[in-house]
């Protein structure tokens, strides 16, 4: 499972132009779900996510977590995430998820997300979405679990 994290101070995922989640200051997750990965794995990443420290303390270093500053999470289903681009001129997608599973870990990720961040907004699953982002810093990170 992989997650692209952007600390951002908008973001919005719209489908078919109307806005389905929307934040402010906080993260945009792109989330990617390999063939292998279980209940526990997006458990280990949702924790990862919310307590990895990209916001900056008193002293402007990044110290802070999104849970410790309050911050908004928008979780995004990106099974590109998962290609296979170290050989050739096309990506491989034979070690992503099959969709039923990808769809049960995402869900489950979000879930777990929100035990932890009091406001996380979603994209959906499977459909065509349009993601709009103002990059903080910019901030980027993919953590794996």
């Amino acid at each position: 499972m992989r997650a692209l994290l952007q600390r951002v101070s908008a973001a919005q995922v719209k489908i078919d132009g109307q806005a389905v989640g929307t934040i402010d200051t906080g993260l945009l997750v792109l989330l990617g779900v390999d063939a292998g990965d279980d209940e526990t794995t997006a458990a280990k990443l949702a924790q990862r996510t919310a307590e990895y420290r990209l916001f900056a303390d008193a002293a402007g270093k990044m110290n802070r977590s999104l849970s410790e500053c309050g911050g908004s999470l928008l979780v995004v289903p990106q099974f590109t995430l998962s290609a296979d681009t170290r050989r050739g001129r096309r990506p491989s997608f034979a070690s992503a998820a099959s969709p039923h599973q990808a769809e049960s870990l995402y869900e489950h990720f979000v879930s777990r997300c929100r035990e932890r961040i009091a406001t996380v907004e979603t994209g959906r699953f499977g459909a065509n979405m349009q993601v709009h982002s103002i990059n903080d810093g910019p901030v980027t990170f993919l953590l794996r679990a």
